[in-house]
């Protein structure tokens, strides 16, 4: 053990899961520990968790409790083999224990699954006679249990690299415990909002009981800890202190898409704690034990976890006779490779970021078509941004977005207007604007809310200030509002043109929606007044339903009318990502250079259908892109990393301008000052 280093955060970690159910012989039978960690060593791997405790709720060490997974010999010590192997080569190995999901239990005390509201069984994956996980209820005595194997955990294994506990999510119950629990706070168990809170309440009791049971057993120096897996983290604000570090679970292609690890990874740093993302080896997703995915899918997203400034991690699956798949560790290795390769030159590396996009935490972690459709705009239009609370502090960011899932309240409303009355940029897009209610909430924005549009259907039609006129009127599919600028000095950027008349079941003309008039715009889009824009089109929700490029060609139009010094200007195709980050002596530049296909109409994921599967299979080469990067003082040194190609640079006081080739679908520009 003494070979595992301090001062430990992962770099390269592998999550091993191992849900192996108890009617699998032969466990851990081909378990081979040098063979084991030597594979990890050999491709890159500084950290691996492994299980104590899985789906089924099988143990998988040396322990006298029932639930020990039967098919594993009682000769085997399997958890205490992979630890013992793992410290060997210096490499840590926190470990796993499902919390909710626990077959054994369930099947053991029916009594402590957890109760819908009428009084069925919660379960994952269909009905009674259908594979799939039953859920525990917290407030039940196996709370009690799942303390007595965590202490059994710490008694055999401490001290520990880490703790990851899955399955916590909140889980409303019905049953007598949380009834029971319900009343004694004076909560309706009746009314389903209360039982919601409760469901909360509980979780966050259960997380601080364990943090203290776990915390003290901890190795000295590491800075994670106890993991609480599945929890919405845009419940950070309340939940960071149960935790010392944050895990991002995304595998794009099962399930979380592709919109999913920009949009939570943008949200969590500002909470400032060393944060790790894992995606999977799987084609799919988890318990998609047979596919594999393809290298340019894997590197593109361990890159991208990378230029958020955070580690990767890469979920795989050890067989359950413990024979570890060379196969596999073949494709993680050449991507820890290549990440490793890349560390060097990001150590002390914060992200710039210009915009702040504030979002409403209660629509969780994945907000809908707006939120989703921001981020792919912003991503696109290679702006540099964070995503955040209303709370937030907004005077560090050159621009302000509040986008229209993101209500006003009168709190938010007071720091828009004063960043408005400043002169400091903001942009309101409809639906914020819609938390007005009618009210005149934004005086200072130059803008007055008159109505929603009686229309199902209007037109865009941009004025000269955002590239137009273009000749043609754009169907805004989604409902707009009807708003006039109060402010004489304001300035229309683009107008809603109305239609002859709204389409019925017995008035309507063609097939989709009646033509536009040939009249002026009879509503402002876009009104800019001072420094502050509002929208009366749900800009975000258009792009994230529609992805007609004309959305997120006005938006960056009026990004570039309230940020003209961005941190980064890109001649390149739409799909090309770039991410910088600084230290006080280099600016470095992540170019992402990847496009998901869609290559299935429709998947399976643990017996539920989802949306198609989209897909990366190649890197697309980037020739002779024309770069313009912000810096502070004429750099010293340039060049393309990992590569160490130098690059020629020409800085005009405020930009250092580059042209960049690169054929792998990841490199860093890296600045020396």
């Amino acid at each position: 053990m003494d070979a595992v280093p301090d001062a430990f955060f992962p770099h390269r970690m592998v999550h091993l899961d191992f849900h192996t159910g108890p009617d699998v012989p032969d466990v851990g039978a081909r378990f081979d520990p040098e063979l084991f960690a030597r594979t990890f060593e050999e491709a890159g791997v500084d950290s691996v968790t492994v299980f104590a405790k899985c789906h089924h709720g099988q143990l998988y060490y040396d322990t006298l409790r029932p639930e020990r997974h039967p098919g594993l010999s009682r000769d085997i010590h399997l958890l205490e083999d992979q630890v013992g192997a793992l410290h060997a080569r210096g490499i840590r190995a926190p470990i796993y224990l499902s919390v909710q999901c626990d077959e054994y239990a369930a099947n053991v005390h029916p009594e402590w699954i957890a109760l819908d509201a009428d009084l069925r069984q919660v379960k994952w994956g269909g009905s009674a006679f259908q594979p799939g996980w039953q859920i525990l209820d917290m407030s039940s005595p196996y709370q009690e249990y799942l303390v007595e194997q965590i202490g059994e955990v710490i008694e055999r294994f401490a001290p520990l690299d880490g703790m990851f506990l899955d399955m916590t999510w909140d889980q409303p119950s019905a049953s007598t415990w949380a009834k029971h629990a319900m009343l004694d706070r004076g909560l309706d168990p009746a009314a389903a909002a209360d039982r919601d809170r409760y469901a909360r309440d509980l979780a966050h009791e259960y997380m601080g009981r364990f943090r203290d049971l776990v915390e003290p057993h901890l190795a000295p120096g590491i800075a994670s800890g106890v993991w609480f897996n599945s929890r919405p983290k845009t419940a950070l604000a309340d939940e960071s202190q149960f935790i010392r570090h944050i895990e991002v679970e995304s595998l794009p292609t099962g399930g979380w898409g592709y919109a999913y690890f920009p949009y939570v990874s943008r949200f969590v740093h500002q909470f400032g704690l060393p944060t790790l993302s894992h995606t999977g080896r799987f084609y799919k997703s988890w318990g998609d034990n047979g596919g594999l995915k393809p290298h340019a899918a894997l590197l593109y997203e361990c890159a991208q976890i990378l230029a958020q400034g955070m580690t990767p991690g890469i979920g795989d699956l050890l067989h359950p006779s413990g024979a570890i798949n060379q196969v596999s560790y073949e494709l993680i290795g050449s991507v820890y490779r290549h990440i490793r390769d890349c560390e060097p030159f990001l150590s002390g590396t914060e992200l710039v970021t210009d915009i702040a996009l504030v979002v409403d935490p209660a629509l969780g972690d994945t907000p809908g078509a707006a939120g989703f459709g921001a981020v792919r705009a912003l991503q696109q239009l290679r702006q540099q941004f964070a995503i955040v609370g209303p709370d937030a502090d907004l005077d560090a960011y050159a621009l302000v977005i509040v986008p229209e899932t993101t209500g006003v309240d009168n709190a938010l409303a007071d720091r828009l207007n004063a960043r408005a009355e400043a002169g400091r940029p903001t942009m309101v897009v409809r639906g914020a604007a819609h938390g007005w209610n009618g009210a005149d909430r934004l005086t200072e924005t130059g803008v007055r809310l008159v109505d929603d549009s009686p229309f199902s259907t209007v037109f865009l039609r941009r004025g000269d200030a955002l590239g137009g006129p273009t000749g043609f009127d754009h169907v805004v599919y989604d409902p707009t509002l009807r708003i006039q600028p109060t402010d004489p000095a304001a300035e229309v950027l683009a107008g809603l043109v109305e239609p002859y008349f709204d389409r019925t079941w017995a008035h309507f003309s063609g097939h989709e929606y009646t033509p536009p008039s040939l009249d002026d715009p009879a509503w402002p889009a876009l009104v800019q007044s001072g420094s502050t824009i509002v929208s009366a089109i749900p800009l975000f929700e258009l792009i994230g339903n529609h992805g007609a490029p004309v959305y997120r060609e006005l938006l960056g139009a009026a990004i570039d009318r309230l940020l003209p010094r961005p941190a980064i200007r890109m001649d390149a195709p739409v799909h090309v990502e770039a991410t910088v980050t600084a230290t006080g002596r280099s600016t470095v530049v992540h170019l992402l250079s990847f496009l998901s296909t869609r290559v299935a109409d429709s998947q399976t994921v643990g017996h539920q259908a989802q949306r198609g599967l989209d897909l990366i299979e190649d890197p697309i080469p980037l020739v002779d892109a024309h770069i313009s990067i912000r810096t502070g003082t004429r750099p010293t040194a340039a060049t393309l990393q990992p590569s160490n190609e130098s690059l020629d640079v020409d800085w005009d006081g405020e930009y250092a301008h580059a042209v960049v080739t690169m054929l792998g679908g990841h490199a860093m520009i890296v600045l020396e000052s």
